[in-house]
C-alpha cells in the first residue's frame, strides 16, 4: 500500500506542474487574444480586462484579412515548420541510432561534432549561408527555409535522441536480428515506438523556434510569396505609429496553428513524464 500510495503521490504532483505549467505558459497567449477583440484605448488603458460592449472591436481582424495575403502567409508558415519538423526527427533519429548502436572509430568526436551546433548558433553563419543560397538559387524559396531549419534543429535531435536510443535494451534489437530483421526494420519497427516520448520533446523544442523566427525568413525569402507569418505581421509594425490591434490580431491567429501542433506532440510528452512519475 505505501508503495502504491507513493507512486499515486508522484503521479499527481506531475499532473499538477503540468498543470501549473501549462497555465503560466498560456497566461501571456491568453492576453494577447483578449486584447485583439479591444478598441486600441481599451489594450493600454485595462490591458488585463476582457472586452465589454464598449471596448470590444474587430477592427484588428478586418486590417489582418484586408492588408496582406495572410492565408498565404499561414500556408507558408505550416509547411516550413510540418516538413522541417519532420525532417529533424527523421534524419535524427537516424543519426542518433547509429551514434547510440554501432561502434566505430571517431564515434565520440562524430557526436562531439554533432552536439557543437547547440553551442554556436547558426546565425553567426548568416552571411555564408545567404551567399550558398543565392549561388544555389533557392533565395526566396521555402527550400530554403526548411534547410535552413533542419540544420538548425538535428543537433538538439541528435543528442537528446541518442541518450534515450542507448537505454534502449539490446536484447530486444538482438532478438529482431536473429529473427531475420533488417536494421532499417529494427530502427522503424522496435526503436523509434520505444523513443516516442523524446522525439515529441524535440518536436516541441524545435517547432516553437521555427514558427516565431523572424531572422531568415527576413534574410533568405522577404518576397511576398514566400513571407511566413511572422514576417508577414511586421507590416503593421512602423517606425512611428503601429497598428497594435492588427499586430495582437495577427499574432492571435498565428497561435493558433502552433497550439495545435503543441497539443499532438505534448500528448507523447506528458505520456513519457507520467509513465516515468509511477515506476
Amino acid at each position: 500500500m505505501s508503495r502504491a500510495t507513493s507512486s499515486l503521490s508522484r503521479s499527481i504532483a506531475a499532473h499538477a506542474i503540468l498543470i501549473l505549467y501549462t497555465v503560466i505558459a498560456l497566461f501571456p497567449v491568453i492576453v494577447i487574444i483578449i486584447n485583439s477583440f479591444k478598441e486600441r484605448r481599451a489594450i493600454f488603458r485595462t490591458p488585463l480586462a476582457l472586452p465589454d460592449s464598449e471596448t470590444f472591436s474587430l477592427i484588428g481582424y478586418r486590417t489582418v484579412l484586408d492588408q496582406g495575403n495572410f492565408l498565404l502567409y499561414f500556408q507558408n508558415s505550416l509547411i516550413v515548420t510540418v516538413v522541417s519538423l519532420a525532417l529533424v526527427l527523421i534524419f535524427g533519429a537516424m543519426a542518433a541510432f547509429a551514434l547510440a548502436e554501432y561502434r566505430f572509430r571517431g564515434n565520440t568526436l562524430m557526436g562531439l561534432y554533432l552536439a557543437l551546433g547547440i553551442m554556436i548558433p547558426i546565425r553567426l553563419g548568416t552571411v555564408a549561408i545567404l551567399e550558398l543560397m543565392v549561388a544555389s538559387g533557392l533565395v526566396n524559396t521555402r527550400t530554403a527555409l526548411i534547410l535552413v531549419y533542419t540544420a538548425q534543429g538535428l543537433p538538439l535531435a541528435v543528442f537528446i535522441l541518442a541518450e534515450f536510443m542507448r537505454q534502449v535494451s539490446d536484447d530486444l534489437k538482438n532478438a529482431g536480428r536473429m529473427d531475420g530483421l533488417s536494421e532499417y526494420r529494427i530502427f522503424f519497427r522496435l526503436v523509434l515506438p520505444l523513443v516516442r516520448p523524446a522525439m515529441a520533446t524535440v518536436a516541441v523544442f524545435t517547432m516553437i523556434p521555427i514558427w516565431n523566427d523572424l531572422w531568415f525568413p527576413l534574410i533568405l525569402a522577404p518576397a511576398e510569396q514566400t513571407k511566413t507569418v511572422t514576417l508577414g505581421a511586421q507590416i503593421f509594425l512602423g517606425q512611428f505609429v503601429t497598428n497594435w490591434n492588427a499586430v495582437l490580431s495577427a499574432l492571435s491567429l498565428a497561435i493558433i496553428p502552433v497550439l495545435v501542433l503543441y497539443l499532438i506532440f505534448s500528448r507523447q510528452l506528458i505520456r513519457g513524464i507520467t509513465a516515468g512519475a509511477v515506476k
